[in-house]
C-alpha cells in the first residue's frame, strides 16, 4: 500500500502531495503582485517546475492543469508566458477559467496533476 508523501506543509495546506506515482500541487500564486500578467504566470511556473522536480516529476509528466485567471483580459499575457514554458509536442490538458483569487494583487493561480517518472 502507497503512503501519502506531503511536502512544505503548513496550519492549512501543503504545497505538494504524492501518492504512487502521482504528483498534486496545490494552486501556486505569484510570489508577489507587482509584475504583470505574463511576469506572474513566469513566477508561478518556475514554482511548478521546482516542486514538480522535488516530487520526482516535471513539466513534460503533467497530466492535467487547471488555470485561474483574475481577469480573462490576462488571458493571452498568460498564454505567452505558458507557450514559452511548455516543451514543444508536450503541452498537457489544460483548463483555463476566470475566478476571484484569494489576494486582489493575485493575476493567476495554476494547479497541476503530475505523474512521478
Amino acid at each position: 500500500m502507497s503512503t501519502i508523501e506531503r511536502f512544505h506543509v503548513e496550519q492549512r495546506f501543503s504545497d505538494m502531495a504524492v501518492f504512487g506515482n502521482t504528483i498534486y500541487l496545490a494552486g501556486q500564486v505569484p510570489s508577489d503582485g507587482i509584475h504583470d500578467i505574463k511576469g506572474q504566470t513566469a513566477d508561478v511556473l518556475k514554482t511548478i517546475d521546482r516542486l514538480l522536480t522535488e516530487g520526482g516529476g516535471s513539466k513534460q509528466s503533467i497530466l492535467m492543469a487547471t488555470v485561474y485567471l483574475a481577469d480573462m483580459a490576462d488571458y493571452a499575457g498568460m498564454n505567452e508566458a505558458w507557450d514559452a514554458w511548455v516543451p514543444a509536442g508536450n503541452a498537457p490538458p489544460r483548463a483555463a477559467v476566470e475566478a476571484k483569487l484569494a489576494k486582489p494583487e493575485w493575476r493567476v493561480e495554476i494547479v497541476v496533476v503530475a505523474a512521478r517518472i
